[in-house]
């Protein structure tokens, strides 16, 4: 077995993401491992049966530039924490941009939050973390918001 030498952890902005992020910069210390942390976006589209409605380049790079933000904060959360830490940002599919980024890392593992829905909310909203699980290519670990006050 090889232990992981670089973690990614995809990051949403939700309490799930940041209790995921925490758990993986004590995992990555205690292996000597790189954590790479990813937020995926997607532009916003409205379908209407005569056409679409496409995101104009300014709400594209206003998008862009709070993804940036965002990611950059829950980042620097964790900046003294001994740990190499490095960020990106990329457009696409949440569940499928962490799939590829992973690969082009070479991540030797995934550790993610999860919101843990169930029935309808589930249904309509899938789950990112379900598909990243079943599809990925190296071990992914999910972490529930709650996991972590259960150690406090």
């Amino acid at each position: 077995m090889t232990l992981p030498k670089t973690i990614l952890v995809p990051h949403d902005f939700g309490t799930g993401s940041d209790t995921a992020l925490t758990y993986a910069v004590d995992l990555a210390k205690a292996l000597g491992a790189e954590l790479v942390v990813m937020h995926a976006y997607e532009i916003p589209m409205i379908g209407f049966p005569d056409g679409a409605l496409v995101a104009t380049a300014e709400l594209a790079s206003r998008v862009l530039e709070g993804a940036n933000s965002g990611l950059k904060k829950a980042v620097a959360m964790h900046a003294n924490a001994g740990v190499p830490l490095r960020s990106i940002v990329k457009q696409g599919p949440s569940w499928q941009t962490i799939i590829e980024t992973a690969t082009e890392l070479g991540a030797g593992m995934i550790v993610m939050g999860t919101h843990g829905r169930h029935g309808l909310p589930r249904a309509l909203l899938g789950s990112v973390a379900e598909k990243v699980v079943r599809s990925a290519h190296c071990p992914v670990l999910t972490v529930h918001s709650s996991d972590l006050d259960a150690t406090k």
